[in-house]
């Protein structure tokens, strides 16, 4: 039986840009004693090689369940009172962030560990793929596949994803 939604949590998939601790706001109560977070943004490099954007895709339906079973787990491991994960979708130019987590509890270690978990666990299980885009004098690698206007790109497996929780037949390395 599926957990039942949560009013406290916030989870969104959104294709706007966000600004760094919007969702810290979110999670502040009368009863926490901590808000903990973490943001993601597009650096601009990897691998030697220059990055120019990211460019995600999701599938929408099943990050959010995810996402939100994730909260659920949190809430079982921890005592905390408000959850807010936002991601991005489509293109995140450098500098700007792609995913955001805050965290509310009545005590640090429960929001701070609460966060390390979340991401984890988001970048090992939520369907969002992200593609790196490269600058054009940026060596190719093996696998790599083009844009549009024509810079090298490649698109990126999490380190932490389980392969286990791929679809039987789907070779998502």
């Amino acid at each position: 039986m599926a957990e039942p939604e949560r009013e406290d949590d916030v989870v969104t998939i959104t294709s706007m840009p966000f600004e760094i601790g919007s969702l810290s706001q979110l999670v502040v109560r009368t009863d926490t004693g901590a808000v903990a977070s973490f943001s993601g943004t597009t650096r601009d490099n990897f691998g030697g090689k220059r990055v120019l954007r990211l460019e995600y895709e999701a599938y929408e339906p099943m990050a959010v369940l995810e996402i939100r079973r994730i909260c659920a787990a949190a809430r079982a491991r921890w005592d905390l009172r408000v959850i807010a994960v936002t991601h991005r979708t489509g293109l995140v130019p450098v500098g700007e962030p792609s995913i955001e987590i805050a965290i509310s509890s009545p005590h640090r270690r429960d929001a701070l560990e609460a966060v390390h978990f979340a991401i984890d666990e988001l970048k090992a299980t939520v369907p969002i793929w992200k593609k790196e885009v490269y600058q054009e004098d940026s060596p190719a690698s093996e696998g790599s596949v083009g844009d549009s206007a024509g810079h090298a790109a490649a698109w990126k497996a999490n380190a932490e994803w389980r392969a286990a929780s791929a679809p039987s037949g789907h070779d998502l390395s």
